[in-house]
């Protein structure tokens, strides 16, 4: 039976907005990953692993995966914590 996750992925390091963060993701898991002794990359023979399905809502990814058999793992998204401050702040103290 086919494992996947579904999530929503983090923001990229090299990004400042939350453009593109409201898409879910069901990601399969790789069978049998094995590594190559000469480079030390991860591969497998399952062309699933390679595929990542965007979703407009955690509900329509849920059905998706019930629809079609799949037996999934949702991770729920973490909430940022925003702290807001003024430009003062960094002298005080």
């Amino acid at each position: 039976m086919k494992k996947a996750k579904i999530y929503i992925p983090n923001k990229s390091p090299m990004q400042s907005g939350l453009g593109k963060s409201d898409k879910w993701i069901l990601e399969f898991e790789t069978k049998n990953p094995t590594k190559n002794p000469l480079m030390g990359w991860e591969s497998s023979s399952d062309t699933l692993g390679e595929l990542k399905l965007e979703f407009s809502t955690r509900d329509n990814a849920i059905e998706y995966a019930k629809k079609n058999k799949i037996e999934f793992v949702v991770i729920d998204e973490k909430k940022r914590k925003i702290v807001k401050k003024s430009y003062a702040d960094n002298f005080l103290k």
